[in-house]
């Protein structure tokens, strides 16, 4: 295994942005992991206390028996935590009983294609394209009888709560989104990216392969690949190899492989998504604005963080908004600085 420390180095990662407020740049320097009172002031990698959620629930929305943790009161304000890649529920096993102190009702659920989140059918296609997953969240809430809710996430869950917001504000009452605004523009991405960019993306281009598919369906491969992109997107996190192995054994759900390959592979247009999607596509193609409040946290250490502290997706945002950069931290926002992440939840919903 290499040293998540010594490959980090050698991708060069690690970036400073600027805190930028509804109108601009606060600030040239990074705000601190958490500052209010309340959440704690912890500002570096986190291992927290909580290792797993109490139990886990199913529901059947839309095309999917959705498995997800729920913490909190039946009536509180509801916020949905979203994951991302390759990461599970767990990225938020010490964000929820933080917004659970402050009287939320907390919903973090398996996207598909994860831990117990199966499909109801066998012949439905294994799709991952960007408007399906963001409909999971729909029919989920639909399911659950939840008109709105805050919407939070990172990675793919960044992508799926952009996507809810823009398209259907009606149901998102406000957002954080780790790297901003992350809809995929297929034309866009297309294009190639600065060499240093595209190699942070090595796994991108590993599974439009006929090895990459093998590789995630093989257990020991899929498990030491992942490992690996813990370690080099997250280099300042000391996380144990208990905790990696709690995320990783949601990646033995059998429609996991599918799901992740079909992802990269559509961002990167070698394959098909659903006609059923098309006009949600259309519409994103278009780069939709988002107007409900939102908080954008940038991971200073994560080799995804685009340079200028969020300036390049500002005018995507168009409501109230706040931006901070998280110094120190990597890739795994909500569980390496888990009092930042909901103090953003936090003051998003007060916005």
């Amino acid at each position: 295994m290499i040293n998540r420390r010594s490959f980090g180095k050698a991708l060069g990662v690690g970036a400073g942005a600027a805190a930028v407020g509804p109108a601009g740049p606060r600030s040239a320097a990074a705000v601190p992991a958490a500052t209010p009172a309340g959440l704690g002031t912890h500002t570096g990698p986190h291992t927290g206390p909580h290792t797993t959620f109490p139990r886990i629930k199913q529901i059947k929305a839309g095309v999917l028996d959705v498995g997800y943790a729920e913490l909190g009161p039946a009536h509180g304000p509801v916020v949905i935590c979203l994951h991302g890649w390759p990461y599970d529920i767990h990225s938020y096993v010490d964000v929820a009983p933080l917004l659970v102190e402050r009287g939320y009702r907390v919903i973090v659920p398996y996207l598909r294609g994860h831990g117990t989140t199966r499909f109801l059918s066998d012949q439905t296609f294994r799709n991952a394209q960007q408007s399906a997953i963001a409909m999971d969240v729909i029919a989920l809430m639909d399911a659950l009888k939840i008109h709105r809710a805050v919407l939070a996430g990172f990675d793919w869950g960044s992508r799926t709560a952009d996507i809810v917001a823009a398209l259907r504000p009606e149901r998102c009452k406000a957002l954080v989104s780790v790297s901003g605004y992350l809809v995929t523009n297929l034309e866009a991405n297309l294009q190639p990216l600065a060499p240093k960019a595209e190699l942070a993306w090595w796994y991108q281009y590993y599974f439009a392969t006929e090895r990459g598919r093998l590789a995630m369906e093989d257990k020991t491969l899929r498990h030491d690949l992942t490992r690996l992109v813990w370690d080099t997107v997250s280099p300042t996190w000391d996380f144990d190899d208990a905790t990696f192995e709690r995320t990783a054994a949601a990646f033995d759900n059998p429609d996991y492989a599918a799901v992740v390959v079909h992802n990269y592979r559509w961002r990167l247009s070698l394959a098909d998504g659903e006609r059923r999607y098309d006009g949600l596509e259309e519409r994103l193609a278009a780069r939709p604005t988002i107007g409900v409040p939102t908080v954008t946290l940038d991971a200073e250490r994560d080799p995804f963080t685009a340079p200028g502290g969020g300036t390049s997706y500002r005018d995507r945002f168009t409501g109230p908004y706040e931006h901070r950069t998280l110094p120190g931290i990597g890739h795994n926002v909500p569980q390496e600085a888990p009092a930042a992440f909901a103090q953003a939840v936090v003051d998003a919903d007060r916005l």
